[in-house]
């Protein structure tokens, strides 16, 4: 199988280097992740526009759909980054365990994790027992829709990883 190797700053585009730069200001270094992303010579911009777009979602709630699909992709490197932010986000430990096994002490973000963790699995078929859960706990049509494209942003990113293999920079998931 091909090695995908993790480009430098020198061997993307202008427009990706300052793109790196930003990166590189805001976190202290650029992610392997987005930094593979930039050998397509828009496709950082993109994405990092998608990914920062505004949801309906809480920040809480978007780190718990992004474990929660990460883990069902097998995607290591996401599980990785996603425990990272999840705890920067105000989970605990073993709330980022809970997600990770598809569920939550709390009622209304459990049936976001179930529901997320259905459409994953089920390629956008979800049960309706979960999507009626997910509209009893409060969650509204804009939520669902906002639903969606977190998991495709996750989805794509977890992907792209389990394809390239490109090493993890984030302390790794443990196993479960």
């Amino acid at each position: 199988m091909t090695t995908f190797l993790v480009p430098t700053r020198e061997e993307v585009v202008p427009a990706n280097q300052a793109i790196f730069d930003n990166l590189n200001k805001a976190l202290g270094f650029v992610p392997n992740l987005y930094a593979t992303i930039a050998y397509s010579k828009n496709g950082l911009e993109r994405f990092l526009a998608y990914q920062n777009a505004k949801t309906s979602l809480t920040n809480k709630e978007k780190e718990a759909v992004n474990l929660i699909v990460s883990q069902v992709n097998g995607c290591i490197y996401c599980q990785s980054a996603h425990l990272v932010l999840g705890k920067m986000n105000g989970f605990s430990d073993e709330q980022l365990a809970d997600i990770r096994h598809g569920k939550s002490s709390d009622s209304k973000l459990h049936t976001l994790v179930a529901l997320a963790a259905d459409i994953t699995k089920n390629r956008g078929n979800a049960s309706e027992t979960n999507v009626d859960a997910f509209f009893a706990a409060g969650y509204t049509n804009e939520n669902l829709v906002d639903l969606i494209l977190q998991v495709s942003d996750k989805t794509a990113m977890n992907y792209l990883h389990n394809l390239t293999k490109i090493p993890v920079d984030f302390p790794i998931a443990p196993a479960i």
